[in-house]
């Protein structure tokens, strides 16, 4: 897929120059006195950046467990990543980027957030990266066996309880810096750029502007068709090879039937090399559903280490392997054949854990089943996995099993909004932009069109662009 570096440009340089005039704006009324020069930006980003070992502090802070209630709760300790390298002080009101950490480890995110590094010097600007609570190091209770012991541990594990913590953090940092009149800009990218939409909108005296990559703040209570991510994904396949399609499409049935045989199960566990013997063909279906879904959000077009080892164009050598099978080859033997391109690219891999969570992220579980409920299902025509519809009761009654709790499919709209969102981002909101790749799935639940002239958003057609590995790639994928 050929790069176009004319478009890549032009889109780094208009988030460039969006930020400079709204920090220009802020730190001209703020200060009269102050003038920054226009820093040169052309030509850079419009390559592969390289990865580079970013150099920040590990700190913590001392984190309130509820923000909103009194009660006499432990405090827990939040890890937060600091960089002040290229920060022009509070005398020059440097700005302070913040990203907003999402479901992992927030060194996996730092190490995956190229832009925001890079742009950092030309503005002089401050880096932090405070981890979400839950994950990573940033545990309540002392450790992660306590917080995710049961549905009281885990009650403060919440979309808004994460953004408190980064407005205390984040307002106190300025305390202690004397940097109080600092502008504070958001970036993130899926989750974490839902989190850099929405803390703009509910704490605008603390951040002047947003950058949201790929947030799927739409993807929420029907606001949106729900076959749409697995459309996308399955789209995805098919413009690399229909035939390609057509055996992930079929593999389905074939997975199951097998699972039907006497000793079925356990010629499934040793087609796939799996590590412990398959107790349902359901578990060896979400595996290989995750890695194509995780395929699409990660399919650039140079080798990357993101989410796993990975090759150029992961989803045509996937497609490859699928195809050139022999004639004789069995659907199954293909599938394994080009699963591995994603969970054994490298080859290395002896056996396959199912249950392998390596970024930390399995609390995501316990949001999606409290707050975080996407609607999602699959069409019998256009989708290459299983069909199915969303079923709200059947999805309660799994949450209720696992965690004890009911979700509350209503309250991320009631609580950051989404229904009839153009007005609401045109009457309440200002400085945020949202951008999107189509080839990634996530787009389909995010803002594709400008709101306001300061509600911007930035697509690019054959783009993609996974909710970690953001600013990396956004801009050269199209």
């Amino acid at each position: 897929m050929p790069k176009s570096t004319s478009i890549n440009s032009s889109i780094l340089l208009f988030i460039f120059f969006f930020f400079y005039f709204l920090l220009s704006s802020f730190q001209l009324t703020a200060s009269s006195n102050f003038q920054k020069s226009n820093p040169g930006f052309l030509g850079k980003f419009a390559q592969k950046i390289q990865q580079k070992p970013y150099q920040y502090e590990t700190k913590y802070y001392t984190q309130t467990l509820d923000h909103f209630s009194f009660s006499d709760l432990p405090t827990f300790q939040q890890r937060y990543l600091i960089s002040t390298d290229h920060w022009s002080g509070p005398k020059r009101l440097g700005p302070i980027f913040l990203y907003c950490g999402n479901e992992g480890d927030i060194e996996w995110f730092a190490s995956n957030t190229g832009f925001v590094w890079e742009i950092a010097p030309r503005f002089g600007a401050m880096v932090v990266f405070p981890e979400h609570r839950y994950y990573g190091k940033s545990m309540p209770y002392g450790s992660r066996e306590k917080a995710y012991e049961d549905s009281a541990s885990l009650a403060h594990l919440t979309a808004e309880q994460a953004l408190a913590d980064f407005a205390v953090l984040v307002t106190d940092l300025k305390t202690n810096l004397s940097a109080e009149a600092c502008p504070v800009v958001l970036f993130g990218g899926s989750y974490g750029g839902m989190l850099a939409a929405w803390m703009r909108l509910k704490y605008p005296h603390i951040a002047i502007g947003a950058l949201a990559s790929s947030a799927p703040i739409l993807q929420f209570e029907n606001i949106v068709p729900p076959e749409t991510f697995y459309d996308i994904v399955s789209n995805d396949f098919k413009r690399e090879s229909v035939s390609c399609f057509d055996y992930i499409k079929n593999s389905w049935e074939a997975i199951e039937a097998e699972g039907k045989k006497a000793d079925g199960l356990s010629h499934l566990t040793r087609t796939f090399h799996l590590c412990q013997k398959l107790n349902s063909t359901d578990d060896l279906s979400n595996w290989l559903s995750s890695a194509y879904s995780y395929l699409a959000m990660v399919d650039y077009p140079y080798p990357s280490e993101f989410l796993m080892p990975l090759p150029a164009n992961p989803i045509k050598e996937v497609c490859k392997k699928i195809d050139d099978h022999p004639q004789e080859a069995g659907v199954l033997e293909r599938i394994f054949s080009g699963v591995s391109i994603y969970y054994n690219y490298t080859g290395t891999v002896d056996c396959f854990d199912l249950g392998d969570d390596p970024h930390g992220m399995s609390g995501w579980d316990w949001q999606a089943c409290t707050e975080m409920v996407m609607p999602m299902s699959s069409s019998k025509h256009n989708s290459m996995f299983p069909a199915y519809d969303y079923n709200y009761s059947s999805f309660q009654d799994q949450c209720f099993k696992d965690y004890a709790v009911k979700p509350r499919n209503r309250w991320i709209t009631t609580e950051f909004g989404g229904h009839d969102l153009k007005t609401t981002l045109k009457t309440f909101g200002s400085n945020i932009i949202f951008s999107n790749g189509l080839l990634d799935p996530w787009s389909g639940g995010s803002v594709l069109q400008n709101v306001s002239e300061t509600v911007i958003a930035l697509v690019t057609k054959l783009g993609t662009l996974y909710k970690y590995c953001l600013f990396d790639h956004f801009f050269l994928v199209t």
